[in-house]
């Protein structure tokens, strides 16, 4: 026959104890994972940055006015792939630069050389590593200039 045994005080401050321990230990888990992954920064002194908001919105405006389109894609062999196009029609002649950046910084950039292809289209001489890439590209032809940044994965 076996007797129930007491509930003391000690029990329950073994209970708290373990619960609370449990509850600090995830979130020293989850806090040390999310400092690891995103530092936090977008741009390092946001006074300085608001300061060319309106220039930033100008250069917005002058580009949308250009009415050039871009469409960035990856093939088989994880080519960046790049087809321009001014008002419907194929973009040649144009120089690109491009950095594909990993979002979280986990991987070091990928500087992206292009090369002429068929009209309009431009494809980068080296491979992109697999993942989710944010690709910062700027075109430039006749003097006029192009920045986006795209996600590619």
């Amino acid at each position: 026959m076996m007797r129930a045994r007491k509930f003391t005080g000690w029990h329950m401050f073994a209970i708290l104890l373990a619960f609370f321990g449990v509850v600090v230990s995830v979130n020293m888990v989850m806090a040390t994972a999310a400092m690891r992954t995103f530092s936090g920064t977008v741009v390092d002194n946001s006074y300085v940055a608001s300061q060319h908001f309106n220039t930033w919105l100008a250069d917005a405006r002058a580009q949308e006015r250009l009415g050039w389109t871009t469409h960035l894609g990856i093939d088989e062999s994880r080519h960046v792939t790049v087809a321009l196009s001014d008002r419907g029609a194929p973009l040649a002649g144009a120089e690109i630069e491009a950095v594909a950046r990993h979002p979280l910084g986990r991987a070091p950039d990928v500087p992206l050389h292009f090369q002429a292809g068929r009209a309009g289209a431009y494809v980068s001489q080296g491979a992109l590593p697999a993942g989710r890439w944010l690709v910062q590209i700027e075109v430039r032809r006749a003097g006029r200039d192009l920045r986006l940044i795209e996600s590619l994965s």
